[in-house]
């Protein structure tokens, strides 16, 4: 069990797609950020129905959860890049792309659109597909 200060962090990320995978694999929080669990979008989870019961799309962008906070899109990434370290060059990378949260705002929406791009060629269905019948 982790002290209040170092709560738990649950990322729900899209684990048929390449880039996300790459993403949550090379993430390196630093030690005091607290335990990171890694949570697949298109498993069946209780996080993934308080995520959607939440009003928050799977599609449109990952999810932070810290302690009872869910953060979505652009604001997860922007709050990953503060818990990121600095070893490795994909770590400063993120950290340094989203430590604002401007940035992340505007650079969020082109990465998620290379993401669907890559799913469309890829031939990989949307997260939610499987709750409103389109593929």
């Amino acid at each position: 069990m982790h002290a209040a200060s170092h709560p738990d962090i649950w990322l729900v990320y899209d684990g048929e797609c390449p880039v996300c995978r790459s993403y949550v694999q090379h993430v390196r929080l630093k030690q005091a950020a607290g335990q990171l669990h890694l949570v697949d979008a298109r498993e069946p989870s209780a996080l993934r129905e308080e995520i959607r019961a939440a009003g928050l799309q799977l599609d449109e962008g990952i999810v932070l959860k810290i302690g009872p906070q869910l953060y979505h899109g652009a604001d997860a990434a922007h709050r990953l890049s503060l818990m990121t370290t600095t070893s490795g060059v994909f770590n400063r990378f993120n950290a340094r792309l989203f430590a604002s949260p401007r940035v992340a705002r505007l650079a969020y929406p082109v990465l998620r659109a290379g993401r669907n791009a890559l799913l469309r060629l890829l031939g990989i269905g949307r997260i939610d597909a499987d709750r409103r019948g389109d593929r």
